[in-house]
């Protein structure tokens, strides 16, 4: 090997030592940066005998990458999902909790006995009006916490949306960058690092899955067939509500489905393609369990209004005039049951908020003049009520025949149950995302082995440093010959 070449070769190798420590470097810099593929340089013999670079390998296990991804939008889908349903549970209540209908409804109870056993004792009607009072706030906050879900999913939907086509649409153009970048052999290692990110992204919202195409681009597809991208990207279509009360459904065409260029796609339809991931838990909440819930605390309400509204109860009420409780002051009407708990109120003309007297739980709602002061029969009756045992006549939680206080129970029993399921659901959905995210992390990089490798480059270095050295003495020596 002559002179030049030897020296030629050092300095490819120099060369090339100085790239793979960059290499590493970013490596190591980039160790907990999401979307990072660990990099290797690539090399091979030139024809003096040195090396060159050939490019930058990025590794990710495109596998296990795509697994990981469904769990993203498994996991994502169940959060949701038990997030909504622990609200409601919340709101609702236990009966161990101050404040929750088991106990409002309780309270009533006991007022209503006291009251009985004191018909003269103008504080313990108070008491009585107070109760009711708050056990229609009770039924009242609970309606109204699930519209409140109810419009959160709807905004949530409509931010979700809009990101989804903004991140569609990256994806097309990053697909372009690094097509151009391949083609013109640079790196697009950076333009794969932040496509995986975007990719991430979407995954979390609709579950989706890349086919690989020509020169490092990919198009998306979810797991139900609805191309997302593939070369275009297409735009999905929402339109928000500014307002969602509980009459208003997609199926009665008051609240937006999704649509992909004018093709109905709304997750939780008959053959939904876009189905899985937090959109589609939004929606679920949004058309389905908010509905059930909103329905069942409804036949509750409903359960107790009507208990007190039978026209057998008391006498002293004109033919169809309101009982103890109200439809926002009016009598309640079965064929408009939908929404009742958020407008149940108490009477006004027993509702001691507005000083208004309370004798008439003594005497009667219809009663013109306190009557007998001793008398209980009425606030006996009212107690009798709500503990006699009846059916209710509408609500998915209803089973059997029991007390007002049974149904609050049942329906507290009911949400707790869903509530558990969903974080069993929850719970096996975080484990298969936290293996496979291991799994994935596993292929990525490690300080240890890049600080190896750090270590074998600066002794390639300084080999290559040495031949070029020593090569300086042999061209002087020769030159002072």
């Amino acid at each position: 090997m002559s002179i030049t070449s030897a020296l030629s070769s050092a300095l490819s190798g120099l060369t090339a030592n100085a790239r793979a420590a960059s290499v590493v470097s970013s490596n190591l810099a980039n160790i907990q940066t999401d979307g990072y593929g660990r990099r290797d340089i690539t090399l091979s013999q030139d024809r003096h005998g040195g090396v060159r670079v050939v490019g930058i390998s990025r590794h990710v296990d495109a596998g296990v990458l795509s697994e990981r991804r469904m769990a993203d939008g498994a996991l994502s889908h169940s959060e949701t999902r038990a997030e909504f349903l622990k609200s409601v549970q919340s709101v609702v209540g236990t009966p161990d909790q101050p404040g929750s209908l088991s106990a409002r409804i309780a309270a009533l109870e006991a007022a209503l006995v006291s009251a009985a056993s004191r018909p003269d004792a103008n504080d313990r009607l108070q008491a009585v009006s107070l109760r009711a009072a708050e056990l229609t706030q009770g039924f009242n906050a609970a309606s109204s916490a699930i519209q409140d879900q109810r419009m959160a999913s709807e905004e949530s939907i409509s931010t979700a949306v809009r990101s989804l086509n903004v991140d569609l649409a990256q994806v097309r153009d990053l697909n372009v960058q690094i097509q151009a970048a391949q083609r013109g052999g640079g790196d697009s290692s950076g333009l794969l690092d932040h496509r995986q990110v975007v990719v991430d992204r979407i995954a979390d919202l609709i579950p989706v899955r890349e086919v690989p195409r020509g020169d490092g681009a990919v198009a998306l597809m979810t797991p139900r067939g609805a191309l997302l991208v593939d070369g275009s990207a297409v735009g999905l279509e929402f339109t928000r509500s500014n307002v969602v009360v509980p009459h208003m459904t997609l199926e009665g065409g008051l609240l937006s489905g999704i649509s992909i260029e004018g093709q109905d796609v709304t997750p939780g339809g008959p053959g939904s393609p876009i189905g899985g991931g937090r959109l589609s838990a939004l929606f679920e909440i949004r058309d389905t369990l908010a509905i059930d819930a909103q329905s069942q605390i409804d036949a509750v309400a409903r359960d107790v209004i009507e208990r007190f509204q039978d026209p057998s109860f008391d006498a002293t009420r004109a033919p169809g005039a309101a009982g103890l409780f109200t439809d926002q002051g009016a009598a309640f009407d079965a064929a408009d049951e939908i929404g009742i708990a958020g407008r149940m109120d108490l009477n006004n003309l027993v509702d001691v908020r507005a000083d208004n007297e309370v004798w008439r739980l003594r005497d009667g709602l219809g009663a013109a003049a306190p009557g007998a002061t001793g008398d209980a029969t009425l606030l006996g009756a009212m107690s009798e009520v709500l503990s006699s045992r009846n059916l209710l006549v509408s609500g998915p939680a209803g089973a059997g025949a029991g007390t007002a206080a049974q149904h609050v129970n049942r329906l507290v029993s009911h949400l707790a149950q869903s509530a558990q399921a969903e974080d069993r659901t929850t719970s096996f959905a975080a484990v298969r995302q936290s293996e496979l995210q291991m799994r994935l992390l596993g292929d990525g990089v490690n300080s240890d082995a890049e600080t190896q490798r750090l270590l074998l480059i600066e002794q390639a270095y300084g080999a290559n440093a040495r031949m070029i050295s020593t090569l300086d003495e042999m061209m002087q020596t020769l030159l002072r010959i």
